[in-house]
């Protein structure tokens, strides 16, 4: 069934974090569907992506909750969809069925894993179509909440192919690059002590933190205390074309997270044909392919990370062979 007319209820549009919403809904306007956006709370960044202005998807977002049922009537669509199972999915649960309209909804991680709604499997029933991101998500919402795997719609979110891809250019000192949000989930104290190892085995290379988050002064202490402030830049958030620009400068790319959906960082990474060192969680593994595109690595295993790291960064033809 073409649609023409999407809805999509979201927590918070636009969100420099979640480059996957965006780039969703651009590729909608290219496709030539009709889009009106409603969230939840306002931004709480000043920085968005380019394609959020490029395809006027502020133009299409309201954010006053009394006007939702108002912009639904006048645009009149003909699904509601929302991301993340919490609440944007209750809010467009209630307005579909206001509307008499099917709704679908995406679960991502923290949906799923830490803080998913106690009805997960009766949303998910009561929903025209259910998408999560990674077989393993897809698995645990199964064996969890006892969702029937018929029900369950994998679909990896994707990258711009046209925009990533590679350069051809590489800096001369080896650069590990990691775009993440600064949060404990994501546990970039294990690269920074990672990184103290590899300085300790005497082997050159700059390490670039791309985000921002909740964790960020002790990222800075933790930097500080293993005296690393030479060799680690945290760089904040970026947009899309400085994210790009960063890829292009990658030998490569990691990940330390202590779970995962599917990350999008690591599929802008190899479509730049950079390789990945990351923790085997989650979807990464669907990713990642052992010893081909890249290396897999334990949680928390600051030893067995420098190591991977230390064999990309010092066999530039395997790094190669591996983004290729």
């Amino acid at each position: 069934m073409d649609l023409h007319r999407i809805a999509y209820v979201l927590n918070i549009f636009p969100k420099i974090s979640e480059t996957f919403i965006a780039s969703e809904l651009a590729e909608l306007r290219r496709r030539g569907v009709e889009v009106l956006i409603l969230s939840l709370n306002p931004p709480k960044e000043e920085i968005h992506h380019r394609m959020v202005d490029e395809f006027g998807l502020l133009e299409r977002t309201i954010y006053d909750r009394q006007h939702f049922m108002k912009a639904l009537e006048e645009f009149r669509p003909e699904l509601l969809h929302a991301h993340f199972a919490t609440a944007a999915t209750d809010a467009a649960r209630e307005l579909a069925a206001k509307m008499g309209l099917p709704f679908t909804f995406t679960a991502h991680r923290y949906d799923i894993y830490h803080k998913p709604p106690p009805d997960f499997a009766a949303r998910v029933s009561a929903a025209a179509g259910f998408i999560t991101v990674s077989n393993a998500n897809a698995r645990y919402i199964s064996e969890t909440y006892g969702v029937p795997a018929g029900r369950i719609n994998v679909i990896p979110c994707g990258v711009d192919t046209g925009l990533f891809k590679p350069s051809g250019k590489k800096s001369h000192i080896p650069n590990i690059v990691c775009v993440a949000r600064l949060h404990p989930i994501k546990n970039q104290r294990l690269l920074l002590e990672a990184c103290a190892i590899l300085v300790a085995r005497g082997i050159d290379f700059r390490c670039v933190l791309v985000g921002d988050g909740v964790c960020r002064t002790e990222i800075e202490d933790v930097r500080a205390r293993l005296g690393l402030e030479s060799v680690v830049d945290l760089v904040g958030a970026a947009e899309q074309s400085q994210v790009l620009a960063w890829w292009h400068r990658a030998t490569v790319a990691v990940l330390t997270s202590e779970n995962e959906g599917m990350p999008v960082c690591l599929m802008e990474a190899a479509a730049c044909g950079v390789p990945a060192v990351a923790t085997a969680v989650g979807g990464i593994p669907e990713l990642v392919l052992e010893g081909v595109t890249g290396m897999l690595v334990p949680s928390r295993d600051k030893e067995a990370f420098a190591v991977a790291l230390e064999r990309i960064l010092l066999d530039r033809e395997l790094a190669e062979e591996m983004g290729d």
